[in-house]
C-alpha cells in the first residue's frame, strides 16, 4: 500500500486537473451555446435555398450549361477535411481522420496510387497528421476557426469552384462532423462538387408534391447559374459552422466525463489515504504497546 505521503500527492494533483477540465468544460459550453445559435440559424435559410435551386434548375429540365454541375470521371479528387486546432474533444477528430483514410484507402486508392488525390485541411490536427504522413496536403486553413464568418469563408468556397470549373478537380468532397446535440455528432462525407442532380420524384407520389409558383426575372436560366454558387458558398460554410459547434459540444462532454472521473478517483484516493492512515496509526498503537511491556519486563 503506498505510503500517506504519495496519496496525499496523487489527491492534490487530481484535485488539480479535476479544477482545469471543470473549466474547460465551462468553456466549452458558453462558446457552444454561441455555435449552437449560428448553426440553428443558418440551416432553414440554407434548406431554402437548396430548395429552391432545386425547384428551379428541375423544371429548367438541364443545368448542364452550369460549370459546377458537370459529371466527370473522378480522374483527380480534392478531400476537403474539416478536424479542430485543440485536442481533448473526444473522439471529434479521430473520426474524421479515420473517415478520411478510409475514402483513401478504399474508394480512392487508385487515384491515391496515381498521386492524384490533394487534400485541404481545416483544424490543425488533420493539417499536423497528413503532413507528418506524407500526404499531399496542398492547403491548410487552420485560422479559419479564429473568426469564422461568411465573409471569410467565401474566398476558399470560390477558390474551391474554380479549381473544379478549370477542371484541376473532377470531385470535391467534404468530411466533417454534423451538430445533432451537446452530446452527438454525425460524421458527414458530402459530395461538395460537382452538384448533385435533383433527385426525380416517384410517379406515385407526384400528385402529393407540391410545386412552387415563381416569378423569373430576368430569366430562369441566369438565376439558377446564380444561386449554384451562392449555395456552394452557404453549403462550406455551414459545414464549417457544424464542426466547430460539434467540436464544442464534443469538447464539454469530455470535460464534463473527465471531471466526474477525476471525483471517483477522489473517492478511491481518500479511501486509500484512509486505510494507510488508519495503518500508520495501528503501527504506532503497537510500537507503544510493545515498548510499555518490554518496560515491565
Amino acid at each position: 500500500m503506498p505510503g500517506l505521503k504519495e496519496v496525499r500527492i496523487r489527491i492534490a494533483s487530481v484535485k488539480s486537473t479535476q479544477q482545469i477540465t471543470n473549466a474547460m468544460k465551462m468553456v466549452a459550453a458558453s462558446k457552444l451555446r454561441k455555435a449552437q445559435t449560428a448553426i440553428i440559424k443558418l440551416r432553414p435559410y440554407a434548406a431554402k435555398l437548396t430548395e429552391i435551386m432545386q425547384n428551379l434548375s428541375s423544371s429548367l429540365g438541364d443545368t448542364g450549361d452550369s460549370p459546377y454541375t458537370r459529371e466527370r470521371i473522378p480522374e483527380n479528387v480534392l478531400l476537403v477535411v474539416i478536424t479542430s486546432n485543440r485536442g481533448l474533444c473526444g473522439g471529434f477528430n479521430s473520426n474524421i481522420i479515420k473517415a478520411t483514410l478510409n475514402l483513401l484507402s478504399g474508394t480512392y486508392n487508385a487515384q491515391l496510387r496515381k498521386g492524384n488525390v490533394s487534400l485541404i485541411t481545416i483544424g490543425r490536427k488533420a493539417s499536423e497528421f497528413f503532413r507528418k504522413r506524407g500526404y499531399n496536403v496542398v492547403e491548410s486553413h487552420d485560422d479559419l476557426f479564429d473568426h469564422l464568418t461568411f465573409d471569410n469563408v467565401s474566398p476558399l468556397a470560390e477558390q474551391l469552384m474554380k479549381a473544379f470549373a478549370d477542371k484541376k478537380y473532377d470531385r470535391i468532397q467534404l468530411i466533417y462532423n454534423q451538430f445533432k446535440n451537446a452530446a452527438v455528432q454525425r460524421l458527414i462525407v458530402e459530395q461538395y462538387l460537382p452538384v448533385l442532380p435533383v433527385t426525380p420524384v416517384a410517379p406515385a407520389s407526384v400528385m402529393h408534391t407540391k410545386h412552387a409558383d415563381y416569378i423569373f426575372e430576368p430569366d430562369q436560366e441566369t438565376i439558377v447559374q446564380l444561386l449554384i454558387p451562392k449555395s456552394l458558398r452557404i453549403q462550406l460554410y455551414k459545414s464549417l459552422l457544424d464542426s466547430f459547434a460539434s467540436e464544442q459540444g464534443a469538447r464539454m462532454t469530455a470535460m464534463h466525463q473527465a471531471t466526474e472521473n477525476a471525483k471517483e478517483l477522489l473517492r478511491a484516493l481518500q479511501i486509500s489515504y484512509n486505510k494507510a492512515r488508519q495503518q500508520s496509526i495501528t503501527k504506532e498503537l503497537l510500537e507503544i504497546v510493545a515498548g510499555a511491556e518490554a518496560l515491565k519486563g
